[in-house]
């Protein structure tokens, strides 16, 4: 579309949800142009004309990916929102600059040259993902959230990219001056929750809401109904086996707030089913396996709805993940004890003989208990005890693969997380959330949700993102946010004024499917097919002897490698699907023949 003089000509991706408010302020000024119509990206581009294209980014409140090109100065500014809900790929192949919001739209260009960056490769052992500004090919990066990079010169000149907003000054001053914890708190934040959910909620297509029954995607549902005036269309999915199933939770919430609810039950041969698919959908390798289920949650979503809303970034923002509290918890007791002590322990708990006697004692335990594992966490205890640091520890506690140099061949891991650089927090709680904020959420969240909607054409709209709410919470007092050894504490004030305490308070399940039984059950063949040994010699990514050491440990029960090993598959599969053409070498075979029920 084309401002309306003609200079500046943008593609987009998104929405601008205060567009209304700035078309407002846009005529208070005296700029009206011949409104054509009523989209967001018309009123972007009135924007970028009156106040420049710096200015209108730092004015935008939503999510987009965006190129826009300026006639008149012949400079084209790609931009990203601030908290990186939707992506932007770029790079030069050549004399050719390629952008993008899907790595498959540049792969799709005769000038693309499919070379793996194998320290990207080791990042995504470590991680699950591949963070930013890293890609999995070499000579293509991704934008930054709340950044934008200007090329001049017919793309031959990329000037570094610029910060349209400063989270790290954002989260530094907030915890520098939080505010007093006072009960106001919990009606302030319930305003601007409302407010953001409200604006988040306009659409001209069905709408509806993710719902696990949780903190987070109740919050939002409450917030949703108390301004709806018909019934909110709400939707889950369930597990037939009930260490996974939180779908009657979710179902007692529905009831309670009186949303139009759907749940669907999935069979293992449902979420199989998405295995064959997934190195297409997230076209660069990703192994946070809770990408299934969020597949599955779409898929159903979309048959009844354009766009849902969902509950990411609340365990960021206000405290909930588990080491936030567990991991503060074992540094401060750990800290006491003298380091050769530790180690010494690290050692021991490290030891074959323990880890024997470990997996022997777990066989006489009854089924139900072993999936406990405790063989595999206690070397994982161990080598937290030894850390010398609560930085090693929450490198420890986010790290799937701990040295992956020693399974990438040829790759050197790159210091991505920004431990080092993060301001100067007085608790180093508010530090692992600003790290998270930084990378976890938008590298992985994010990513899985935006992938896995985008694939059934599905909107998928995040209501804490909204920057003032981010805002709010950096302002937020630690106590108000982690309290009693549990996070989340002024979200859970707020849900209660909704939903009975009784509906919400039980452990944390997460979004997990048995990857572990899978492995070596139904994919099996699958596995066998990609970790062949001549296979990873040929290709040559991956230290195959270590790789199938790994593989006949997890076997073999004395270990449980599948964390790791899914990692190793789901990069395997990628490059079976996108490796250059006319590679000799079969695709992945051996995936179980299955239907949806």
């Amino acid at each position: 579309m084309a401002s309306p003089s003609g200079r500046y000509v943008t593609i987009y991706n998104g929405e601008i949800y205060n567009h209304t408010d700035l078309r407002v302020e846009l005529e208070a000024t005296g700029c009206s142009p011949q409104w054509r119509g009523h989209s967001d990206t018309e009123v972007m581009l009135a924007a970028f004309e009156h106040w420049g294209v710096s200015s209108t980014l730092e004015r935008l409140n939503g999510m987009f990916a965006l190129a826009v090109w300026d006639r008149q100065k012949r400079i084209l500014t790609l931009a990203r929102d601030r908290l990186g809900e939707k992506p932007v790929f770029y790079g030069r192949m050549g004399d050719t600059l390629l952008f993008g919001s899907e790595l498959k739209a540049l792969t799709a260009h005769s000038a693309f040259e499919r070379i793996v960056d194998r320290n990207a490769l080791a990042l995504f052992l470590r991680h699950n993902y591949v963070p930013a500004p890293h890609s999995i090919w070499h000579g293509i990066k991704k934008l930054l959230p709340g950044h934008y990079v200007e090329i001049h010169d017919g793309g031959h000149t990329v000037l570094d990219p610029v910060a349209y907003w400063d989270f790290r000054r954002v989260a530094a001053e907030g915890a520098a001056n939080p505010l007093p914890d006072t009960p106001e708190l919990v009606d302030d934040l319930e305003a601007l929750l409302t407010d953001a959910v409200g604006r988040q909620m306009g659409a001209d297509v069905p709408l509806g809401a993710f719902l696990s029954g949780g903190v987070d995607s109740s919050l939002i549902v409450a917030l949703m109904q108390a301004q709806s005036k018909r019934p909110v269309r709400t939707f889950t999915i369930g597990f037939h086996e009930a260490e996974y199933n939180e779908a009657v939770h979710a179902k007692a919430v529905a009831e309670h707030l009186g949303t139009d609810h759907t749940e669907l039950y999935v069979t293992a041969s449902d979420a199989l089913a998405v295995v064959p698919r997934l190195a297409s959908i997230w076209d660069e390798p990703f192994s946070d396996s809770s990408q299934i289920p969020a597949y599955l949650i779409s898929a159903i979503t979309r048959e009844h709805v354009t766009v849902s809303l969902s509950g990411d970034a609340g365990d960021e923002l206000f405290g909930g993940y588990n080491r936030y509290v567990s991991g503060m918890q074992l540094w401060n007791a750990a800290e006491r004890v003298p380091l050769p002590l530790r180690r010494a322990a690290a050692a021991g708990l490290n030891h074959p003989v323990s880890l024997k006697a470990v997996n022997a004692v777990m066989g006489l335990l009854p089924s139900r208990h072993r999936y406990l594992g405790l063989a595999d966490r206690l070397p994982k205890i161990g080598h937290l005890l030894a850390e010398t640091s609560p930085e090693g520890v929450y490198r420890r506690l986010v790290s799937n693969v701990v040295d992956p140099e020693r399974l990438v061949l040829g790759g050197h891991e790159p210091n991505v997380v920004p431990i080092e650089d993060a301001p100067g927090f007085a608790d180093f709680r508010q530090k692992m959330m600003y790290i998270d904020t930084l990378t976890y959420l938008p590298d992985d969240i994010l990513v899985k949700v935006d992938r896995a909607s985008m694939a059934v054409s599905l909107e998928a709209r995040a209501p804490f993102l909204d920057y003032r709410v981010v805002e709010y919470a950096w302002r937020l007092p630690i106590s108000a946010k982690i309290r009693d050894g549990r996070g989340k504490h002024i979200l859970r004030e707020i849900l209660y004024r909704h939903v009975p305490k009784a509906l919400i308070e039980r452990p944390k399940m997460g979004f997990a499917v048995p990857i572990e039984q899978w492995l070596t059950g139904a994919l099996r063949p699958w596995v066998e097919d990609l970790l062949d040994e001549e296979r990873l010699r040929r290709e040559g990514f991956f230290d195959a002897v270590k790789v199938r050491a790994l593989w006949d440990e997890h076997l073999s029960g004395r270990r449980r490698w599948h964390n790791q090993l899914w990692s190793i598959l789901m990069f395997q599969a990628w490059w079976a699907e996108h490796q250059p053409t006319g590679v000799a070498r079969p695709v992945a075979t051996g995936l179980p023949a299955v239907s949806y029920a």
